[in-house]
């Protein structure tokens, strides 16, 4: 609770369940003041951050480019504002949004922001920025429902003659295909492909191969935020809270791991910063308590034990 409004109302919500209306109070102040409100005052005047959609203009990008990929542009930027749960009601989010739409072009081909582009992991953000800033992004919902593949899942080096599907592009995919459902209702072909793409995950118990068993990546058991493009454990088992369906016991395993990871005054570290340009740090640096991680892994928590604890008094 003593942090920025973004942070506050979340606890709030889902940590303390506060009444609704000082919710909606706290919320609404991320527009205003704090870590939002800032990300708002760099928005150029083209509507963009930093100059581009995906990488910043090519004059920014050539002085940060060592410092990793750059987080300062439209994309990252607008999941920043989404992850804070910013008022997408707002009259200055409408505006900022407005500009997006009539100002920023993909790098890929010039295509508008809220059309997409050609990448499935980018697409499937879009398609969740989309769905939150009030924007219609059913073409890119309708092209990632073809893109689908045999596995279950997706994968942006499918253009390089990849067959296999990929977490983190898969997880992007998903978390917009959630969002565009409990916005429109979905369709019958996008529940199925996402409850395929669950199933993708499910049966890898969230990070172990298919095949072996084995790890698939050692780095995803370490948690990071803002986690970017990137897929890490606890960001697979927010989004199975999200959908809120009961536990499926193949998450056991990546519980268990979250749980084991909680220090003994009670929080969790942020530990992988993905490297790259920032406006400003939301947290004190790897290895050190993360108010992020603590919040996102306590609301796992809350939702696993309540949901299992419910069903054992069934």
């Amino acid at each position: 609770m003593d942090s920025d409004p973004a942070m506050r109302w979340q606890v709030m919500r889902d940590l303390t369940d506060a009444p609704s209306e000082l919710v909606a109070a706290e919320r609404g102040r991320i527009a205003r003041e704090g870590w939002g409100a800032r990300l708002l005052d760099l928005q150029g005047e083209d509507g963009q951050w930093a100059g581009g959609a995906c990488f910043p203009s090519q004059s920014i990008y050539q002085s940060v480019k060592n410092q990793g990929q750059p987080w300062i542009s439209t994309l990252p930027t607008l999941q920043l504002l989404h992850d804070f749960g910013i008022d997408p009601h707002s009259d200055r989010v409408r505006r900022a949004v407005a500009t997006v739409r009539d100002g920023c072009h993909w790098e890929n081909a010039g295509q508008p922001f809220f059309k997409g582009e050609v990448e499935p992991c980018i697409n499937g953000r879009v398609v969740t920025l989309g769905t939150y800033f009030d924007q219609n992004v059913d073409a890119i919902v309708a092209r990632l429902l073809i893109e689908q593949l045999k596995d279950g899942g997706w994968n942006c080096e499918v253009e390089n003659g990849s067959i296999r599907s990929s977490f983190a592009t898969t997880i992007n995919v998903l978390e917009g295909l959630l969002a565009y459902e409990r916005a429109t209702g979905g369709s019958r072909e996008s529940i199925a492909a996402r409850r395929r793409g669950e199933e993708y995950l499910l049966e890898r118990k969230l990070f172990r191969r298919k095949s072996t068993g084995e790890v698939v990546n050692p780095v995803w058991q370490q948690f990071s935020f803002p986690t970017r493009w990137n897929y890490d454990v606890l960001r697979g088992l927010e989004y199975f809270r999200s959908v809120g369906d009961a536990p499926d016991p193949r998450m056991d395993e990546a519980v268990n791991l979250l749980r084991s990871k909680r220090h003994s005054d009670g929080t969790w570290l942020l530990e992988n910063t993905h490297p790259g340009k920032v406006y400003f740090a939301l947290e004190d640096g790897d290895n050190r308590p993360s108010r992020w991680n603590t919040l996102r892994a306590l609301r796992v928590l809350r939702w696993y034990d309540q949901t299992v604890q419910a069903q054992k008094m069934v």
